[in-house]
């Protein structure tokens, strides 16, 4: 078993390297009560924690349980700079907690360009993973009488949050794989069910043609009837009655401002 009582004293020596601990804290996505509870040896990370407070400093979490002289000699060792995607990889899922609250299922809406003007409406999960991650996978099942199509689509993508907005990268199971981005407002304060952004991907229906497109994530909870889920997937007209109202009026079509969401636009 891993003696981590030299855990308190080894990161206060780490963050004597960097300008300021407020610095650490924003970096880490930890807020700095809980990380001053660290540095006094008060409590210690979680296991999660303890590795993202180590990628910060170029570090595994098992060099911070050194003693301190081998911990020094750790810090202070040349190191070669890391790959490009392990430093995009410690993004996700960034604020791990934060994102908590939006676990669960998803009715997700959009406006295809496979299909102009019809919103398709698809299912999602969002887990947290055991290796400290949040994956989301999706279900997009299409049935299209009048051009003979029907279509099963899969998709696993991984969730971050940073800067109180929700950051969705997703790609196709298949041969073919297509890769879309989604970014997400958070629930306001009184409003626990819509998450509404913006998503971005290729149309397949219209030579890969790249689009952006408003997305809705309607929260079915930790549990759902996953039967019900499924079988609401599917092409609809806006108009649809059974489309929920803040579906139908954040989706029109006839709305010119298709991608200026506030709060999204740059």
């Amino acid at each position: 078993m891993t003696d981590w009582t030299n855990y308190a004293r080894n990161l206060q020596s780490a963050c004597a390297t960097r300008r300021s601990i407020s610095e650490i804290c924003r970096e880490v996505g930890i807020n700095r009560q809980q990380f001053n509870r660290y540095i006094h040896g008060q409590t210690l990370p979680s296991a999660h924690n303890r590795q993202r407070i180590a990628q910060r400093f170029g570090l595994t979490a098992q060099d911070f349980a050194l003693p301190q002289q081998a911990f020094a000699q750790a810090l202070n060792a040349p190191r070669t700079e890391r790959h490009v995607g392990a430093v995009l990889k410690d993004g996700f899922p960034g604020d791990l907690a934060a994102l908590q609250p939006y676990l669960g299922f998803y009715q997700t809406y959009h406006l295809s360009m496979s299909w102009p003007g019809k919103v398709v409406c698809s299912c999602a999960v969002m887990r947290a993973e055991d290796d400290g991650t949040v994956s989301l996978k999706t279900l997009e099942r299409i049935a299209d009488a009048d051009n003979a199509i029907r279509q099963l689509s899969k998709y696993v993508g991984t969730v971050a949050w940073s800067r109180n907005r929700i950051f969705i990268v997703e790609r196709s199971l298949g041969r073919d794989v297509m890769i879309s981005q989604t970014t997400l407002v958070p629930f306001e304060t009184h409003q626990r069910t819509y998450l509404r952004g913006i998503t971005m991907g290729v149309a397949w229906r219209c030579e890969n043609t790249p689009y952006a497109s408003r997305m809705m994530f309607r929260h079915m909870g930790a549990t759902t009837d996953l039967r019900a889920l499924v079988s609401r997937c599917g092409v609809h007209n806006p108009s649809d009655r059974w489309l929920p109202e803040p579906v139908r009026r954040f989706l029109d079509p006839a709305d010119p401002k298709i991608v200026s969401i506030p709060g999204l636009s740059g």
